[in-house]
């Protein structure tokens, strides 16, 4: 599977705005979660995250073709956090994202640890990331009486 990641600047917030709003959209409509969904963000809000310095975003490609994204957070002491990656259903299920982990990886290769969170309640994405090596923290937050979030770790 031909997958690749290219770095993302200013004038790809749009594009990054409307993968992110087709991907979260389920989960908005499923939890309810108005506050904290990436599908409820605004092109703005990606625009600041994209002018951050401990920001680098990137458009996950297939064959050449926008189908995601992921941010990447960079923290003190080589700890770096993903927040969020995102894959557009239609491609989801395809091992798409175990990829982009790897690449994401061997590009911040001085990383001691990386950092993420999840839906609790999403079983498949809890499965995907303890599959390639986190861990949970122990760590929750409640969102709503639907949803909770979980917190994870891999240390390199």
């Amino acid at each position: 599977m031909e997958v690749s990641l290219c770095k993302a600047d200013l004038k790809d917030a749009a594009t990054i705005h409307e993968m992110k709003v087709k991907a979260f959209m389920p989960l908005l409509e499923k939890y309810q979660d108005f506050e904290t969904s990436p599908a409820n963000e605004t092109v703005e809000r990606i625009v600041t995250q994209l002018n951050q310095s401990c920001t680098d975003y990137f458009i996950i490609l297939h064959l050449e073709v926008a189908i995601g994204g992921i941010r990447i957070v960079k923290k003190d002491n080589q700890i770096y956090s993903v927040s969020p990656i995102f894959i557009l259903p239609e491609h989801q299920g395809k091992g798409i994202a175990q990829k982009v982990f790897i690449m994401v990886e061997q590009i911040y290769d001085e990383a001691k640890s990386w950092k993420l969170g999840t839906i609790l309640q999403e079983k498949g994405n809890c499965y995907l990331y303890e599959k390639i090596g986190y861990k949970k923290t122990g760590a929750t937050k409640v969102i709503n009486n639907k949803m909770t979030m979980v917190f994870y770790e891999k240390h390199l």
